[in-house]
């Protein structure tokens, strides 16, 4: 086991089971004060939910780190601060704790957009019938891009849909269980084929901006954008731009529509400021960043973090890890 044993939770040490004993338990969810010496804690079970600055501010003190374990799948948040940790330690992810919930989501936003439910919400507040005809998920094609976990979790709930085709899109490409999972170095073939494209990658320098004017030109007219991974990996301006002519203000019409839809749980800048005019343009449909905030999050959670504990009291390595400072 690892000589030092302290460990800084963000959830309530009574409501992991299976804690070792051997282990020191200290309760900290972002609290001004800190439970203990932040130079004591050897795992760090990062606040979630709470933002970048809560999550990095007792870093720089924890000097005795090993391990630091998000309850996030990106690690974005706590990125700028790997440079500077202990030589070694251990960073790792919450894979597996969002996959159903986020994959749930997603094909919640493509539902709803296809089917126009938000002019359906906006036209009851009216009291007005309104009928239409409406795109079908059914029959369609999605393209996936980042294929993990929470790509995987999104194409096992598309396929009940009965969709034509998936198209999996990874950095890399491998054979996953239900498919080939093709390069990003194929994507530009791969746009036009899709009318539905569910972007699930983590954010990264390389895939920052991925998403810009030239991947949306190479999109098919009408088709849909879904961006449940972070909103920086989609050029907002360019966006906009695929999206059509937004309302001059709240309530003052549709706008003008666009080339192309989008529906987004993450955006660019975040939270969105309440004048922006991603909120008015046409034939987009935002939530507010609650792929992973669902009642599956503290069970799924308190499990993972149970499983991490164990194995590093037994002196294995961690699952999960995604970076080693």
């Amino acid at each position: 086991m690892a000589d030092a044993t302290e460990v800084w939770l963000s959830l309530p040490p009574e409501s992991v089971e299976g804690l070792p004993d051997s282990l020191t338990y200290r309760y900290w969810n972002g609290e001004e004060e800190y439970p203990a010496d932040p130079a004591d804690c050897a795992f760090y079970v990062v606040p979630y939910y709470l933002g970048a600055e809560v999550a990095v501010r007792p870093l720089a003190r924890m000097t005795g780190l090993k391990v630091v374990q998000t309850l996030t799948a990106g690690i974005d948040h706590i990125a700028s601060a790997i440079p500077r940790l202990p030589t070694g330690t251990r960073v790792c992810n919450a894979r597996g704790v969002h996959d159903a919930s986020t994959a749930e989501l997603a094909v919640a936003l493509t539902l709803a957009s296809l089917r126009d439910l938000p002019g359906a919400v906006r036209a009851q507040d009216r009291g007005e019938w309104r009928t239409g005809f409406h795109t079908a998920l059914a029959d369609r094609t999605v393209l996936i891009l980042g294929y993990g976990a929470v790509g995987e979790a999104i194409e096992k709930r598309l396929l009940p849909f009965e969709v034509a085709a998936v198209h999996r899109v990874a950095r890399s490409p491998r054979v996953a269980d239900l498919g080939p999972v093709r390069p990003l170095s194929e994507i530009d073939d791969l746009l036009p084929l899709a009318d539905v494209v569910i972007v699930a990658t983590p954010l990264t320098e390389q895939t920052r901006g991925l998403v810009d004017a030239g991947f949306l030109a190479r999109m098919k007219d009408g088709a849909l954008l879904v961006n449940v991974a972070r909103g920086a990996v989609v050029d907002t301006g360019a966006l906009l731009a695929e999206t059509g002519t937004p309302a001059s203000a709240p309530g003052a019409g549709d706008g003008v529509p666009g080339r192309l839809r989008a529906a987004l749980d993450v955006t660019e800048p975040e939270p969105l400021p309440k004048d922006h005019p991603l909120w008015r343009a046409p034939g987009v449909l935002i939530t507010p960043h609650v792929g992973g905030p669902t009642s599956a999050f503290h069970p799924r959670a308190r499990r993972l973090v149970g499983a991490q504990l164990r194995r590093w009291a037994a002196g294995e390595e961690p699952a999960n890890t995604v970076a080693v400072a």
